[in-house]
């Protein structure tokens, strides 16, 4: 799994093994149930410790099982604690989400939230509650974000992470070999784009399902691998937003390059620009439908809640893939449209500029975007 998130370009500290783990492993021994024969327990097995008092605490109740009463402490257990310390340490440096709140954290600010599938659930808030009990400084606000099942689509048997990602990297090296009518993969210009766009597929393929409903807010994930938008011309793929992303790296580096020779003039201040040239409805699709309500929706959907009460969080990663395949839709309609870079004569200028203006603020976006999944914009495919 390690490599999986590797290959998803997900960072994950790796724990001091030894001393994290020691530390856990004598606070455990202090903390375990005296009852029972523990020469008798399995190997790797150190005992059982008592949680119910924990979840019975006031303000923990919501959401935690029940039927929590007992955790069964192994030494794989106490290594995955011990990541989970590694992570906390390190979290400041780790991404730009603000997940912290001034009035719902600990006194570092840290906020953990736990992603965990449907069926490991109640394990999961199992090593929730050893934390807790095993680590003083453990952090106090700690969320549980929980996934609904994957599955794959007449696939008769189970299919792996790694071999997940290797079939989507197959198929994008296919689909470039398709569009250059040559094969690419062995290139090794070519090798950090295609990993790429192997990543934003599955990204876009697993962030863009939404909950079903309040009463079911848990879907269920239908992988198809057989999938015909893994390509530039499917739209509702990620290497769609990522082909527009490229097409307007294109854009301006050509403005860039007729600049530097002498077609056109450098850049006016945006203040100087007359943005009444903008007339075409496609410019006002991608003003606002897409520009003007990314901020709200940034603060509505991006941003986890884990300032709410209880023990669930929900993260609607599904609005801001919409959004992005929405916006690289509208720009590809416009752009196919609209010869942008016009003739270098003085009286195209200003609508020239005022549409680069544009275009800016949709690269912006897409940019931003891109980054809050994790994904590099690329500037050719």
């Amino acid at each position: 799994m390690s490599t999986f998130l590797q290959q998803l370009r997900v960072d994950w500290p790796v724990a001091s093994e030894r001393a994290a783990t020691e530390a856990l492993r004598s606070r455990t021994l202090a903390e375990l149930n005296p009852a029972g024969d523990r020469e008798a327990l399995p190997p790797g097995v150190l005992g059982y410790v008592y949680l119910k008092e924990l979840v019975e605490e006031r303000g923990r109740t919501a959401g935690y099982d029940p039927n929590l009463e007992n955790c069964l402490v192994t030494e794989d257990l106490l290594s995955v604690l011990a990541e989970l310390q590694a992570a906390v340490l390190h979290w400041p440096e780790a991404g730009s989400l603000d997940l912290a709140a001034a009035g719902d954290s600990d006194a570092d600010g840290c906020v953990v939230v736990h992603v965990v599938s449907c069926e490991e659930e109640f394990q999961q808030q199992k090593l929730d509650l050893l934390w807790r009990k095993l680590d003083d400084q453990a952090p106090l606000s700690q969320k549980h974000l929980v996934c609904g099942p994957v599955k794959v689509a007449g696939a008769p048997g189970t299919l792996t992470a790694p071999e997940y990602y290797e079939y989507r990297h197959a198929q994008v090296c296919e689909a470039s070999a398709m569009k250059h009518s040559r094969d690419l993969a062995q290139d090794p210009a070519w090798t950090e784009t295609f990993r790429v766009l192997s990543v934003a597929t599955i990204k876009f393929e697993m962030l863009s399902t939404a909950p079903q409903s309040q009463l079911c807010p848990v879907p269920q994930l239908l992988l198809t691998l057989a999938d015909s938008s893994i390509s530039t011309k499917g739209t509702k793929s990620g290497i769609f937003v990522m082909y527009n992303c490229a097409r307007l790296a294109t854009l301006f580096e050509g403005y860039k390059h007729n600049m530097e020779q002498g077609l056109y003039p450098t850049f006016p201040p945006v203040s100087s620009l007359d943005f009444s040239l903008l007339h075409d409805e496609g410019e006002w699709l991608l003003l606002f439908n897409s520009v003007l309500p990314f901020p709200g929706l940034l603060s509505q959907t991006a941003a986890l809640d884990h300032t709410a009460p209880g023990l669930h969080i929900t993260a609607r990663t599904e609005t801001v893939c919409k959004l992005l395949v929405q916006l690289s839709m509208d720009f590809s309609s416009y752009y196919n449209r609209v010869h942008i870079l016009g003739e270098p004569r003085p009286h195209l200028f200003g609508q020239m500029f005022a549409r680069l203006q544009l275009l800016r603020a949709v690269c912006e976006v897409l940019h931003t975007g891109l980054a809050m999944l994790g994904l590099p914009p690329l500037s050719h495919i």
